[in-house]
């Protein structure tokens, strides 16, 4: 037998962490090991996309393109891929199509060789601007098929997808099993009829969850898969992906060997496990909920963010029947895949149906969308009734989703102003608005930064929590090495910022924004006897931000005194990355709104008081 060693790409630098690390992983922990993953000889890295994008501006205060820019120039040898939502990009609604050309083409300058593209519903229109604009900037494009198991998902909906995309332009195809949905005896066949089909090159990428994917693996190359996708060990199982250990051992003295050197594949499974354990992150386990995707059909990942969500609520006993009530939303609007955006859309339905008792009571403005057509085809038919009470009158869309978007760089442009220096802060700010903003607000002098916290190589501070003058000697040489602009390192409540050269300030680290929904309201919050008894309360469904109006600088939707009518909106919650319109049950007055513009509110938290009329 012809030997055909099989490619590998290293899913550890972003969707092994987003699938088990919740995406906190940072730059300065890729730094210190990107060496040795770059000489491995994997076909591409996985870096950056899916959720990483707005995690670092969320959660780590790092410029995202200034971690591409970084992991370019210390992984010269191996391609840098990434995981772009097609019309989506890295976000979680659809953009026009100037911001996606624009985009993709600042990606692939700063770095970027492999984008794979796919679309949560698989309707290729979304993907044909994103495909063009990938290979208009030169770089290889893999499109995706996002593999689900429903009445309407079949082999041929699958083949006929790719065959799409192929046409399309794509220079490989990928079969995204992101739920953990295929077995054995599955992919052998999906994989021989699309090498029957398709000449390009074919990647197989599986989440373990359940067990399932080394099986996979083995079948796919068995029936000519070209690619699959691992993780190193430390950061591998659960909801991520197989180890690439374990597929070396395997694969070895076979015609598919890869050829690894399993001695340095060790030594970087022995870097991350010291940094899972500083860091105190959990291991890749496969739990009862996660084998029970084979009945469920909720991927390891969105099993993840609903036991945190639940726990937020204050209702983490509830997950079973969060679980339950997912499948039953999923048919109700025509079977979407569960990944990024509709993992999160059919999720949060199914959360509120179950919190509030009251099945399709709350509607995220998401899935109203959705339902409208606005993300693109869905599967299969939907429920005429529930279609009925959020379409009214109108009709499902046809056209292309995007063809109705009109915004332009420029736009954004105006609206960010002297606060973007670049033109990917002004994409930043197109994509994600409110945390560009904050982000670029705190950083005002322009500079691109990424905090790092480098004190493992710069040593420990004085006494006082002031670096002598050798370690900042030491901080300026890691500066002009690593590719970034600024860094900012906080050593004991002191912030040192320092640029190519020298220091530009020294000032007194202020206490970020953890992101996990403290509150900040600045009104004090007020309990049911601080109000007359005949009025009536309006409380937060879920935890999440309290919005006045549909967007900055617009008129609240209600103010005291306004007669309100039954269903009509009184403010927006986000929570759960949606916009969740909370509305009035019946017609009254309102007479106390409670929460200000933008404050924190709590489950079960008073946001307004109402008395009712006739």
């Amino acid at each position: 037998m012809k030997n055909r060693p099989v490619k590998i790409t290293d899913t550890t630098l972003r969707d092994a962490h987003q699938s088990l690390w919740a995406t906190r992983m940072r730059t300065d922990d890729m730094l210190r090991i990107l060496e040795h993953h770059d000489r491995i000889g994997y076909y591409s890295l996985e870096v950056w996309g899916g959720a990483t994008f707005d995690a670092t501006l969320r959660f780590l205060d790092e410029n995202p393109w200034d971690r591409l820019r970084v992991i370019k120039k210390h992984a010269p040898r191996t391609p840098l891929q990434m995981l772009l939502r097609g019309q989506n990009l890295v976000g979680y609604r659809q953009y026009s199509d100037d911001i996606v050309r624009r985009f993709v083409l600042a990606s692939a300058k700063n770095g970027m060789d492999i984008f794979r593209c796919f679309d949560a519903l698989n309707d290729t229109r979304n993907l044909k601007v994103s495909i063009d604009a990938v290979k208009e900037a030169g770089a290889h494009a893999q499109g995706a098929v996002c593999y689900t198991i429903s009445p309407v998902h079949t082999l041929e909906h699958y083949i006929e997808t790719a065959i799409e995309l192929v046409e399309m332009g794509v220079d490989s195809i990928c079969i995204k099993d992101m739920a953990a949905l295929l077995t054995p005896y599955r992919t052998q066949k999906l994989i021989e009829r699309l090498r029957k089909e398709v000449e390009v090159p074919i990647d197989l990428h599986c989440h373990y969850i359940g067990g399932m994917a080394p099986m996979n693996y083995l079948k796919a190359i068995e029936a000519g898969v070209d690619i699959i996708d691992t993780a190193t060990v430390p950061l591998a199982f659960g909801n991520s992906q197989p180890a690439v250990e374990m597929i070396v051992a395997a694969l070895k003295d076979t015609p598919y060997d890869t050829g690894f050197d399993l001695d340095e594949l060790f030594h970087i499974a022995k870097y991350w496990e010291d940094i899972r354990g500083k860091r105190g992150f959990l291991r890749g386990v496969t739990s009862l909920a996660n084998m029970q995707v084979f009945a469920h059909q909720v991927p390891g990942g969105m099993i993840s963010n609903l036991e945190s969500q639940l726990e937020q609520q204050k209702s983490a006993d509830r997950l079973d029947e969060v679980l339950e009530e997912i499948p039953r939303v999923r048919a109700e609007v025509g079977y979407p895949p569960l990944v990024t955006p509709m993992s999160q859309i059919v999720g949060t339905q199914a959360v509120l149906n179950v919190l509030t008792g009251k099945r399709w009571a709350i509607i995220p403005d998401e899935m109203k969308q959705y339902i409208r057509g606005l993300y693109g085809r869905a599967p299969g038919s939907m429920d005429k009734d529930i279609a009925s009470k959020i379409l009214g009158d109108d009709e499902v869309l046809t056209c292309r989703p995007a063809d109705l978007l009109t915004e332009t760089f420029d736009d954004y442009a105006k609206a960010i102003g002297d606060l973007a220096k670049s033109e990917e802060d002004v994409l930043t700010y197109a994509l994600f608005p409110n945390e560009a903003r904050k982000y670029l607000e705190s950083h005002v002098d322009g500079a691109e930064k990424a905090v790092f916290m480098m004190s493992e190589e710069i040593g420990s501070t004085r006494e006082d929590g002031v670096m002598d003058i050798n370690q900042i000697k030491e901080l300026i040489k890691i500066v002009d090495e690593s590719g970034v602009s600024e860094v900012t390192v906080e050593e004991n409540g002191v912030k040192i910022a320092v640029r190519k050269g020298g220091i530009t300030a020294a000032v007194d680290a202020p206490v970020a924004s953890t992101g996990n929904g403290e509150k900040t309201a600045s009104k004090e919050e007020k309990k049911d006897g601080d109000y007359p008894e005949h009025w009536k309360k309006i409380v937060a469904p879920m935890v999440g931000t309290f919005y006045s109006s549909a967007s900055p600088g617009a008129d609240p939707f209600v103010d005291v005194g306004d007669e309100v009518s039954e269903g009509q909106t009184l403010c927006i919650v986000e929570a759960m990355k949606l916009m969740n319109e909370i509305a009035a049950e019946e017609k009254g007055i309102v007479r106390a709104i409670a929460v200000d513009n933008g404050d924190s509110v709590e489950y079960g938290q008073i946001m307004f008081m109402y008395e009712t009329s006739a």
